[in-house]
């Protein structure tokens, strides 16, 4: 899923380059690195990119490893559910049996082989018990920016690996998220799942009926003449819907694989801030930066000299045409600014 526009990465994240596409760890793409992960397993057939039409350019022109046949355009952002749903509807018009691995663009993992096998334990699970699987990471803190994923202890379906899911949970507060963390049944929700395409489109017809009827008619014209114009018509009918929400939270049949590799989500400042190096002064400095007395800061300047003196536990980012400055306990709310800009019409920093 790469349709997202990063709005809590502004300045750097923008319509025509969002978080996804931008190289923010080393010199290649999240979307590329993502694509890259995926092509190193043998098991995966092939790779499908779901994306809105501002990237469907830059992504055929910058994107290796994926034919273009293989990118389905979104007509505008509707959240996962839709987007899972349509894509669920051209695997299934190439291979009725599909089994679906669904992957946010962005996110940083580290530890190939116990990501692979946790697919490949997601994918026989998917397979045999007709289950909707998510992955959940082992906690290696009390994170208050994730969601969780309680597992049933006393349902364990492979020894240690994978459980029938009791709940999931919402981004905690700190004391919460550290109970979490004691009880031991807790796992960070990573966002990334695998299903047979066909098991996900039931679940929605039980649990979406609308967003299903509309979605069974876009795929019934899939390989058709006819599918653009229908994917035009119908796709507006349908309401944003997160697979959270509108599937995972309702459903019966779910499952969770423990899994043990390293992961970020990359979702804020603060996410990019702790997976860098830092200096002895717990600072992250990127680009042309001269800082005194700072501590515990992020300071990314991309074409020009930035400086800062004498503050603590803060973002600054500076573009060639907009800085931020923000607390880093207030990073989640950098999406407000993005909001205050579209409804000012300051088109030419989005």
């Amino acid at each position: 899923m790469a349709g997202g526009r990063g709005t809590r990465f502004w300045p750097l994240s923008r319509d025509s380059r969002p978080k996804q596409l931008l190289n923010i760890i080393g010199d290649r793409s999240m979307l590329q690195i993502t694509v890259d992960r995926l092509r190193k397993m043998d098991f995966m057939k092939e790779i499908v990119i779901v994306s809105g039409r501002e990237q469907e350019s830059r992504i055929k022109d910058e994107i290796e490893g994926v034919s273009h046949e293989n990118i389905i355009v979104e007509p505008s952002g509707k959240n996962t559910a839709p987007c899972i749903g349509l894509s669920a509807y051209h695997l299934l018009k190439r291979d009725p049996h599909s089994v679906m691995g669904v992957f946010p663009a962005d996110h940083l993992i580290v530890g190939h082989k116990k990501f692979s096998a946790a697919l490949r334990t997601a994918s026989e699970l998917a397979r045999s018990e007709d289950a909707l699987v998510t992955i959940g990471v082992v906690p290696s803190s009390p994170h208050v920016g994730y969601g969780y994923i309680q597992f049933d202890q006393r349902n364990e379906l492979i020894e240690g690996k994978a459980y029938k899911v009791k709940t999931f949970a919402e981004k905690p507060s700190r004391s919460v998220a550290e109970r979490f963390l004691k009880s031991g049944d807790f796992l960070w929700n990573s966002g990334m799942f695998v299903w047979k395409a066909s098991a996900y489109l039931d679940a929605m017809e039980t649990l979406l009926p609308e967003h299903y009827e509309i979605l069974k008619d876009i795929g019934e014209s899939v390989g058709t003449e006819d599918y653009p114009s229908t994917l035009e018509d119908q796709w507006e009918l349908l309401t944003p819907k997160s697979v959270d929400y509108g599937i995972l939270e309702k459903a019966e049949n779910i499952v969770v694989v423990r899994s043990e590799f390293e992961w970020s989500d990359l979702g804020s400042w603060n996410s990019f801030y702790d997976m860098l190096p830092k200096n002895g002064s717990g600072n992250v400095i990127r680009g042309d930066a001269i800082v005194v007395d700072a501590e515990n800061s992020l300071i990314h300047s991309n074409s020009k000299l930035t400086a800062v003196i004498g503050l603590k536990n803060i973002v600054v980012v500076n573009t060639d045409d907009a800085t931020l400055v923000v607390s880093r306990d207030r990073v989640e709310e950098v999406k407000k600014i993005v909001t205050l800009l579209k409804k000012s019409g300051r088109d030419e920093v989005l």
